[in-house]
This record gives structure tokens, C-alpha cells and sequence, in this order.
């Protein structure tokens, strides 16, 4: 079969977007092995960290060696690496990948992160001192209740229980006096964007069935040493960092909360949810093209080159 490009035209950046375990990682690598010339962008708030390796599903080194990857290891786990952080750094990737006359694919599922990239989106300051004070409150769903009463916009695009998202809406709201939804373009807004979006789609049977096989896999692989070294480390995970799915739970575990049975089926469920919610957020975006990611890697890879030739098309 010959096997389709980009038509000739200069691919500057692509995008794989999709639930977790869609197997984004695998396409975006097929892409940068058929395409040369690729360098790869995670778009992963977690992966981020060092020594956040197996839960996090990190490419292994020889991928890494094989073709270069950005934003992987960039942080310690003590540090709490924010939007604005990831943003900057994404940023300096792109440019270095595009002075060097290369191709970038960002890949991953953390939407925030990609909707910062792909639409340099105005993110709000910070409030140190605010948000140390709102954290003083340990109820998640209080704050919750006080982020609907300031701000119902922002508190219905959240769970009650996610307390980092929670305080950092409230951080903004009550440090700016502004609502936190009202800050920026609006993630409701989808302007015209020259970076062609992939999204790779299963059914939700499919994926809950690969998030359960994947722990299983992780557990097999060490993923809970990894935790009980990351428990006693000094200086300790950051708040951010140990709200990563899978360590949360371990952690939970490790500290005598719950069996390693329950942990795990925890984990599941809680990561099943998050899946949900991507879902959502990526449904919501009309700029992306999906591809059903049951076809095998190499007919994925020549249905997103397909894509991208009526993309530059359109141009």
C-alpha cells in the first residue's frame, strides 16, 4: 500500500488527542517512524514528574532515544508544576522543534494542557496567599459549594471531589474578584487554529476494559514500589503530584486507608470517571477529526495522514 503524506505542504504541528488508553502514544510514534523528522510533545500533566514512570504509562528510554520526546521529566515531584509552567514550556518546545525544521506531534489527554497549547490561552495569576487560606477548609465539597455560589459556571465544569481544580477556581475568583470562567476567550470558544486535531475514539466498554488491564499491567510492572519510594521520599510528592490517578489510591493503601484490593478497584473507578470527562471535553471541541482507534496502528497512521492532506486542503 503506498502510504499517504501530508501532500507536500510543511507540517508544522499535529495533535492526538483521545481518552486515556486509546493507545495515543502508540499512533503518535507510528506517525514520527513513517514520517521521520518527528519530534513528540507530551501533553501529560503527570508526566511531568520524575520518578512518576509506570503509573503514568511513560514511553520507555530506548522510544525516547529512538525519537525525541519534550516535556517528560521535567520536574521534580516535590514541585507543583502548573498550567502556566507546562504552557511556557511547551511554548519553548514548539519553537526549537519548528526553528529546527521539524515536525512537532503533541499527544496526550489532559485537555487544559492542550487547549493552552493549541490556543494560547490567558491563564489567570496566581494567589499564593489566597488559596493557602482556602486550604485551611478540609471539606472538598464546602469549597465546592462556596466555588457554585461565586462562580456556577466554573463549579459546574468540575467534580465536587477534585479538590486541586476546586481551589484553584476559588484561588482565582477570590484573589481577582473576578469569576475564574470569565478569564480568557472562554473554553467554550473553539477559534480557528492552524494545528490539525487527531482524536482517536473507542466505545466507553472498550476503554473501561483497557483502564482495568492496564493497572493490572502496571501492578506487574512495579507500579506499587514505585509508590512506596515515592512515599518516604524527601523532600515529600506535592499536592499535585500525589493527586496523580493510581498513586492517589496506593498512597492511600500505603497509609493503612484501605486493602491493596480496594485501592486498585478504586483506582479503576475513579480513573473510568476520568475517562467520562475527557470524553466530554474533547466531544465539546468541533475542530478535532476522529478515527476509530479499534483499526490496528499502521491503518490509524495512514487514516490521520489521510486527514491531515483534506486539512491542508481546506487551508
Amino acid at each position: 500500500m503506498a502510504h499517504p503524506d501530508p501532500g507536500g505542504c510543511a507540517l508544522s504541528t499535529l495533535a492526538i488527542v483521545g481518552v486515556t488508553a486509546t493507545g495515543k502514544s502508540a499512533v503518535a510514534l507510528a506517525i514520527a517512524r513513517r514520517l521521520g523528522s518527528v519530534e513528540i510533545i507530551s501533553v501529560d500533566s503527570m508526566q511531568v514528574y520524575r520518578e512518576m514512570d509506570i503509573g503514568t504509562d511513560k514511553p520507555p528510554a530506548s522510544v525516547r532515544d529512538e525519537v525525541p520526546h519534550h516535556l517528560i521529566d521535567v520536574a521534580d515531584p516535590s514541585e507543583d508544576y502548573s498550567l502556566t509552567m507546562f504552557q511556557a514550556a511547551a511554548r519553548r518546545a514548539r519553537a526549537d522543534i519548528a526553528a529546527r525544521g521539524l515536525t512537532a506531534v503533541l499527544v496526550g489527554g489532559t485537555g487544559l494542557y492542550h487547549r493552552a497549547v493549541i490556543d494560547d490561552l490567558d491563564i489567570p495569576g496566581r494567589y499564593p496567599e489566597t488559596v493557602a487560606a482556602l486550604d485551611q477548609e478540609p471539606d472538598t465539597e464546602a469549597l465546592h459549594c462556596r466555588l457554585a455560589d461565586l462562580d456556577p459556571v466554573a463549579a459546574s465544569r468540575m467534580e465536587p471531589t477534585n479538590r486541586r481544580r476546586i481551589l484553584r477556581a476559588l484561588e482565582v475568583t477570590v484573589g481577582s474578584g473576578r469569576p475564574f470562567s470569565s478569564h480568557g476567550p472562554g473554553l467554550g470558544q473553539y477559534p480557528p487554529c492552524d494545528i490539525a486535531q487527531i482524536g482517536l475514539s473507542l466505545s466507553r466498554a472498550e476503554v473501561d476494559c483497557r483502564i482495568e488491564q492496564r493497572y493490572h499491567q502496571q501492578m506487574e510492572a512495579g507500579f506499587l514500589a514505585e509508590v512506596e519510594g515515592l512515599a518516604v521520599r524527601r523532600p515529600p510528592l506535592s499536592r499535585t503530584a500525589s493527586q496523580a490517578l493510581g498513586y492517589k489510591e496506593l498512597l492511600g493503601h500505603l497509609n493503612g486507608e484501605m486493602s491493596l484490593d480496594e485501592a486498585l478497584a478504586l483506582a479503576i473507578t475513579r480513573t473510568r470517571r476520568f475517562a467520562r470527562r475527557q470524553e466530554r471535553w474533547f466531544r465539546r471541541d468541533p475542530r478535532i477529526v476522529w478515527l476509530n482507534a479499534d483499526d490496528d496502528v499502521e491503518s490509524l497512521v495512514d487514516g490521520v495522514l489521510s486527514r491531515l492532506q483534506m486539512h491542508f486542503a481546506q487551508r
